[in-house]
């Protein structure tokens, strides 16, 4: 990890574009900026999507080309191996890639929600203690997994005491209408997808505060210090997008539902579950801790691993540059 000389040269250096940010409209071909965003393709990604068709990333003189991955720990392993140079995450892969001392950097969160459990009404699952002995769908290495940690917790109950079924999230419906499994654990829009597909064959189990997943920007180190007006620019475009969002809702949820495939009237039904907003707080960092001590736990971390400073792999620099306002760490890095 590079100290945090390296974050008040980035700081330094970003201020020195902070100034121009807004003057991407009508920029010089030669004077756009590219960068390659590895980014889910769900509501949860909403403020890229939106900055992307709206223009607001070429408003801050960003040409970002899109690759759409069905998870983050895909987008996170697509940065770590070049493959991409930004990546929109939860914090499952970042606790990953910071236990596997991957030079990573943590710019910013940009959302949060609430994990869900979806059970098959025949398996008779009303409260969270019904889940003993029964098969669990979860996908592993993601918030998934850890929520489900977290759910079994809270049910007295064990890894033990269940059946743990590993399944990507487009499986989780498949398995449940199939009776393969009683329920699931994973995030919107699958558990609606469910809803609608399955009906009253579909019990939602209120498991409401238990755990949110948070979704983020991430990169790595060396590309935030070669690059540091690309992620300003990048960072601008997005808390934009958050305002246009929040004043313009309707437009919202047309565009991220058609970017995503998802039908108006089911994004609508969900869209209060997702909190958009650019920040780097004190909840993020707790997140990550506490996703972390599962992992030291559970054992699901690499030989040898340790609880990480995870206020060495925040980089606060790029957001306060923009909106001090927005970085309220405790102690900040």
């Amino acid at each position: 990890m590079r100290s945090n000389t390296a974050l008040r040269v980035v700081l330094l250096a970003i201020s020195t574009y902070a100034v121009g940010l807004n003057s991407g409209v009508g920029a010089k071909a030669e004077d756009v900026l590219k960068a390659r965003l590895a980014q889910n393709l769900g509501p949860i990604s909403g403020l890229a999507i939106v900055a992307k068709t709206k223009g607001l990333f070429a408003k801050q003189a960003l040409d970002i080309s899109v690759s759409n991955f069905t998870s983050g720990k895909q987008c996170l392993d697509t940065v770590v191996g070049g493959g991409a140079d930004i990546a929109t995450t939860a914090e499952a892969p970042v606790t990953a890639a910071a236990m596997a001392q991957q030079p990573i950097a943590f710019v910013a969160g940009m959302e949060y929600s609430d994990l869900k459990t979806m059970t098959a009404a025949s398996a008779a699952i009303r409260t969270k203690a019904d889940l003993r002995g029964k098969r669990i769908g979860f996908t592993a290495g993601t918030g998934s997994e850890v929520y489900t940690a977290v759910l079994l917790k809270a049910a007295g109950l064990t890894a033990k005491d269940v059946t743990l079924v590993n399944l990507r999230p487009q499986e989780m419906l498949p398995a449940l209408a199939a009776g393969s499994i009683d329920a699931f654990d994973t995030w919107e829009p699958h558990v609606a997808n469910a809803k609608k597909a399955l009906g009253e064959g579909a019990v939602l189990l209120d498991t409401k505060g238990l755990y949110s997943e948070t979704f983020n920007v991430v990169v790595m180190r060396s590309y935030l210090e070669a690059n540091p007006a690309v992620i300003g620019k990048f960072l601008a475009a997005l808390i934009e997008a958050e305002g246009w969002v929040k004043a313009y809702p309707d437009e919202a949820i047309d565009i991220i539902a058609t970017a995503t495939g998802m039908k108006r009237d089911e994004l609508t039904l969900i869209w209060p579950d997702y909190v958009y907003h650019v920040r780097l707080d004190d909840k993020l960092l707790e997140t990550l801790k506490t996703h972390a001590a599962w992992r030291l736990a559970t054992g699901n971390h690499p030989p040898g691993a340790g609880m990480p400073d995870f206020l060495q792999i925040i980089a606060t620099a790029p957001l306060k540059a923009l909106d001090a306002a927005r970085v309220t760490l405790s102690a900040n890095p």
